[in-house]
């Protein structure tokens, strides 16, 4: 089966779940007999470190048309040289500009997140979300088969995009399990990144943005610093609100308990998560899934999700005590001081692996996207 997988950025280049998932899955349907080309926005530096089997259309910062243009070119000298049996989508942005040169084959739409509706919950334009809507319900609507990350989201594709039910798919993200599953001790791994030894931490690893839900975790941290006195929360990414989170830090008087790390380069998440007793995704609106709860379980450390999109999803199946009862900074509190002091019951490093490695480790899920390829065949 020769698959051409249409994306958005790569992720060496641009860090983001999109990208990470797309890479990811690129890397390992081969091993199910899924033979991939692609294209993507980025540098000359993709098709050198995939020997050309992923090309960049245009680079991410060009005007909009030269992207579009890009895509056309590389979809037409794509298909001059190799003969596909399907279009896999990733992107509705640049999917869009090129469903006239793929109208002859099927095409299955991996559904990432509503994109316009993201830009909504950032506080974007109108405007800008009304025409973002209508290009990503002109993709979707021709997908014959559409694959969600989650119910939740499966749920947002037929509601908000009006795509018909029975051409929904669930397979959720992956995770490069043996690549979290560290074997040094939370000590060693705190020692190497300079973290204290003496303290329980708690970890989010979260864009900061509005709807990650950062303010109410900062909140929820005074209470939970009251009956926790040495707790630490560490913050790892970067996004528009992190000199509104600074200030909110200081504001309650959360310095020595709440540390923006900035960004950690992906090369050191295995090492972040590992060194954590816990960690935590307090996100308040979108979450299709969170790759991130994945990458801590899959590193032995236990994580609290908000009953937001498809985060009980992916923790369900280990443990209901992972599910928090709501995002409020109340529930945030209640929850992370009750897993910090022994009354919530949390998972053991080797049974939060065990769970990865049996449902989410990659294999398992190209083996599950070839099965929806496949139906549309």
């Amino acid at each position: 089966m020769q698959v051409l997988q249409v994306g958005s950025g790569w992720f060496a280049e641009a860090p983001g779940g999109l990208e990470r998932v797309y890479e990811a899955l690129c890397r390992y349907l081969p091993g199910a007999g899924v033979v991939c080309r692609g294209v993507v926005v980025g540098s000359e530096a993709v098709s050198q470190a995939t020997e050309g089997h992923f090309v960049a259309a245009a680079r991410p910062d060009a005007p909009l048309w030269q992207r579009w243009q890009g895509m056309r070119q590389a979809v037409r000298q794509l298909r001059r040289t190799t003969s596909f049996d399907l279009v896999a989508a990733h992107f509705a942005l640049y999917t869009f500009p090129v469903l006239d040169l793929v109208r002859d084959l099927p095409l299955v739409v991996h559904f990432h997140g509503p994109w316009a509706w993201e830009g909504r919950e950032e506080a974007k334009g109108g405007l800008q979300v009304a025409v973002k809507t209508w290009l990503e319900r002109t993709v979707y609507r021709r997908g014959a088969r559409c694959i969600v990350l989650s119910e939740a989201f499966g749920r947002e594709l037929v509601q908000r995009y009006g795509v018909a039910p029975e051409r929904v798919r669930v397979v959720p993200g992956g995770v490069e399990a043996n690549r979290f599953a560290l074997t040094c001790s939370r000590r060693e791994a705190r020692e190497v990144l300079g973290w204290p030894t003496d303290r329980p931490i708690v970890l989010s690893v979260r864009r900061l943005v509005r709807r990650m839900g950062l303010e109410r975790l900062i909140e929820a941290m005074v209470e939970v610093r009251r009956q926790v006195p040495e707790v630490l929360l560490l913050i790892a990414g970067r996004g528009s609100l992190a000199d509104a989170l600074q200030a909110q830090i200081d504001a309650l008087g959360l310095a020595q308990h709440v540390r923006l790390l900035g960004f950690v380069p992906d090369d050191q998440l295995p090492l972040a998560y590992r060194a954590a007793d816990l960690t935590v995704v307090p996100t308040v609106a979108l979450e299709g899934f969170g790759l991130i709860t994945l990458e801590s379980l899959a590193a032995g450390t236990p994580v609290l999700v908000t009953p937001v999109g498809g985060l009980p999803e992916a923790v369900r199946g280990l443990s209901e005590a992972l599910v928090l009862e709501d995002a409020t900074p109340e529930a945030l509190a209640a929850g992370l001081t009750e897993a910090l002091t022994g009354r919530r019951p949390l998972p053991s490093d080797e049974t939060c692996r065990a769970y990865v490695r049996v449902h989410y480790d990659w294999p398992v899920i190209a083996r599950r996207v070839k099965a929806v390829y496949e139906e549309v065949l």
